[in-house]
Protein backbone atom coordinates (compact mmCIF):
# COMPACT_ATOMS: atom_id res chain seq x y z
CA UNK A 1 0.00 0.00 0.00
CA UNK A 2 1.24 3.56 -1.11
CA UNK A 3 1.98 5.98 1.85
CA UNK A 4 -0.38 9.03 1.75
CA UNK A 5 2.05 11.39 2.49
CA UNK A 6 4.25 12.95 0.42
CA UNK A 7 7.09 13.91 2.89
CA UNK A 8 10.45 13.84 1.99
CA UNK A 9 11.94 13.39 5.48
CA UNK A 10 13.47 9.53 4.92
CA UNK A 11 13.44 9.09 8.89
CA UNK A 12 9.65 9.90 8.60
CA UNK A 13 8.96 7.61 5.88
CA UNK A 14 10.76 4.89 7.51
CA UNK A 15 8.77 4.98 10.46
CA UNK A 16 5.30 5.66 9.16
CA UNK A 17 6.59 2.01 7.46
CA UNK A 18 7.17 0.44 10.78
CA UNK A 19 4.35 1.85 12.18
CA UNK A 20 1.96 0.15 9.34
CA UNK A 21 3.62 -3.04 9.59
CA UNK A 22 3.77 -3.25 12.94
CA UNK A 23 -0.16 -3.00 12.21
CA UNK A 24 -0.67 -5.64 10.01
CA UNK A 25 1.75 -8.17 11.65
CA UNK A 26 0.64 -7.48 15.13
CA UNK A 27 -3.42 -6.61 14.42
CA UNK A 28 -2.95 -3.74 16.32
CA UNK A 29 -4.90 -0.26 15.35
CA UNK A 30 -2.77 1.86 17.23
CA UNK A 31 -0.18 1.35 15.49
CA UNK A 32 -2.00 2.61 12.13
CA UNK A 33 -3.39 5.60 14.01
CA UNK A 34 -0.47 6.84 14.71
CA UNK A 35 1.34 6.63 11.38
CA UNK A 36 -2.07 8.42 10.13
CA UNK A 37 -1.31 10.84 12.55
CA UNK A 38 2.37 11.42 11.11
CA UNK A 39 0.87 11.48 7.74
CA UNK A 40 -0.40 14.94 7.93
CA UNK A 41 1.93 17.69 7.49
CA UNK A 42 4.45 19.40 9.29
CA UNK A 43 2.36 22.18 9.46
CA UNK A 44 -0.59 20.24 11.21
CA UNK A 45 1.50 17.64 13.37
CA UNK A 46 0.89 17.77 17.00
CA UNK A 47 2.41 19.44 19.56
CA UNK A 48 1.84 18.68 23.45
CA UNK A 49 2.90 20.17 26.60
CA UNK A 50 3.77 18.55 29.99
CA UNK A 51 0.83 19.83 31.75
CA UNK A 52 -1.45 18.31 29.33
CA UNK A 53 0.50 14.83 29.63
CA UNK A 54 0.11 15.38 33.53
CA UNK A 55 -3.66 16.07 33.23
CA UNK A 56 -4.38 13.10 30.81
CA UNK A 57 -2.41 10.35 32.39
CA UNK A 58 -1.14 8.86 35.74
CA UNK A 59 1.89 7.29 37.11
CA UNK A 60 2.97 4.19 35.22
CA UNK A 61 1.41 4.80 32.39
CA UNK A 62 2.76 4.63 28.77
CA UNK A 63 2.08 7.68 26.32
CA UNK A 64 3.09 7.93 22.61
CA UNK A 65 2.62 11.74 21.33
CA UNK A 66 2.71 11.42 16.96
CA UNK A 67 4.71 14.75 17.27
CA UNK A 68 6.57 16.65 19.56
CA UNK A 69 6.41 17.20 23.49
CA UNK A 70 7.46 20.49 24.62
CA UNK A 71 7.80 21.58 28.35
CA UNK A 72 5.42 24.12 29.55
CA UNK A 73 4.24 23.12 32.93
CA UNK A 74 5.03 20.66 34.95
CA UNK A 75 5.11 16.65 35.69
CA UNK A 76 4.09 15.03 38.92
CA UNK A 77 4.08 11.30 38.19
CA UNK A 78 6.11 8.96 36.36
CA UNK A 79 5.51 7.65 32.88
CA UNK A 80 7.09 6.41 29.52
CA UNK A 81 6.22 8.42 26.87
CA UNK A 82 7.18 7.74 23.03
CA UNK A 83 7.57 10.98 20.67
CA UNK A 84 8.92 12.11 17.18
CA UNK A 85 10.56 14.97 19.08
CA UNK A 86 11.67 16.82 22.65
CA UNK A 87 12.30 19.97 23.39
CA UNK A 88 15.25 19.51 26.09
CA UNK A 89 13.33 21.40 28.79
CA UNK A 90 11.05 18.30 28.78
CA UNK A 91 13.21 15.41 28.57
CA UNK A 92 14.83 16.90 32.17
CA UNK A 93 11.41 17.53 33.42
CA UNK A 94 10.55 13.69 32.32
CA UNK A 95 13.29 11.80 33.76
CA UNK A 96 13.47 14.03 37.26
CA UNK A 97 10.06 12.62 38.01
CA UNK A 98 11.41 9.29 37.43
CA UNK A 99 9.78 8.83 33.70
CA UNK A 100 10.80 7.65 30.60
CA UNK A 101 11.51 9.17 26.95
CA UNK A 102 11.33 6.46 24.27
CA UNK A 103 11.51 7.01 20.23
CA UNK A 104 8.14 6.05 18.93
CA UNK A 105 10.47 2.76 17.29
CA UNK A 106 11.21 1.48 20.78
CA UNK A 107 8.18 1.44 22.12
CA UNK A 108 6.90 -0.73 18.81
CA UNK A 109 10.09 -3.24 19.49
CA UNK A 110 8.94 -3.31 23.52
CA UNK A 111 5.18 -3.39 23.08
CA UNK A 112 4.22 -4.74 19.33
CA UNK A 113 0.50 -5.28 20.05
CA UNK A 114 0.24 -1.45 21.37
CA UNK A 115 -1.83 -2.84 24.67
CA UNK A 116 -2.13 -0.32 27.54
CA UNK A 117 -0.96 3.25 25.26
CA UNK A 118 -2.80 6.23 25.25
CA UNK A 119 -2.03 8.18 21.91
CA UNK A 120 -2.03 11.95 23.83
CA UNK A 121 -2.99 14.25 20.74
Amino acid sequence: MALKTKTTNVYMYALIKKLRKAAREHKANIWKAVAELLEKPKRKRVVVNLYKINKLTKSGDVAIVPGKVLGVGNLDHNIKIAALAFSEKAKTKITSVGGEVLKIEELIKENPTGSNIKIII
